[in-house]
């Protein structure tokens, strides 16, 4: 339970669709799977979140039947901005030429294992090994700590815990990457204890785990450069989406 483990070796996923419950339904089946997703209502509102994300998809899943931007002009749009596999979902065959344009086409309604199975096959073909110290069978958040948590207090008092530990690891991400520019490994160790003592308090295992890593000195500091993208920070991003899956889940606004 609460397994929402992402893992590095599979494709980042962008999923386009206007209705809402396909989209958070898809976007729970590859959550839970281990893939990285981010979601989009519509073609514009995915250009302006590409647009100002550090974040590149490795695939696109994108309905072809939306209002506004969509069909050919947005496939059109993204190929310019990305260079992720670009797939069409739909419910009825789309025109041939928006079929030829993409790298795939799913009709709906798939099973989950079809969606999934496509795309770790991608993942086998296209994607190299990548080093990370996350646990992908770890949860992402003990169940017996929610348990817990929820005989304790009601359910809006635990949805502001977690969103607090989620807004707190954003915050000490980017307190890491300052403390890299300055090259002072004490500061980060001492936010590492930070992550780590929160964290563990409310059963947050992946994060607690990363704190400690980092706590006792799993950032090397070497030459001039920056590493801000060593698979010690990649992960805590990673485990804080993870987090942000589980409230989205598990407490919806």
């Amino acid at each position: 339970m609460f397994n929402f483990g992402i893992r590095q070796d599979l494709p980042t996923v962008l999923l386009i669709d206007d209705d809402l419950v396909s989209r958070e339904v898809t976007a729970t089946v590859l959550t839970m799977t281990g893939f990285t997703v981010h979601t989009a209502e519509g073609g514009t509102a995915a250009l302006e979140l590409l647009a100002a994300a550090s974040w590149r998809p490795d695939v696109v899943l994108m309905d072809a039947q939306m209002p506004g931007l969509s069909g050919i002009p947005l496939v059109g749009e993204l190929r310019g901005m990305c260079t992720a596999a670009v797939y069409a979902v739909s419910g009825s065959n789309p025109p041939d030429e928006l079929i030829a344009l993409c790298d795939g086409f799913l009709l709906k309604p798939f099973a989950p294992e079809e969606l999934t199975s496509m795309l770790k096959e991608k993942a086998r073909k296209a994607k190299p090994p990548v080093i990370t110290t996350l646990d992908p069978d770890s949860p992402v958040v003990k169940a017996e700590t929610l348990a817990q948590l929820r005989s304790l207090m009601s359910e809006a008092a635990v949805r502001q815990i977690y969103a607090a530990i989620v807004a707190d690891l954003s915050k000490r991400t980017a307190a890491i990457e300052t403390a890299m520019a300055a090259r002072d490994a004490r500061e980060i160790r001492r936010i590492g204890h930070a992550i780590k003592g929160g964290c563990s308090m409310a059963g947050a295992t992946q994060a607690a785990a990363l704190g400690a890593l980092i706590e006792n000195g799993g950032f090397e500091l070497k030459g001039n450069q920056l590493d801000n993208n060593s698979p010690l920070l990649k992960d805590l991003r990673i485990a804080t989406l993870a987090l942000q899956r589980m409230l989205e889940s598990e407490f919806p606004a």
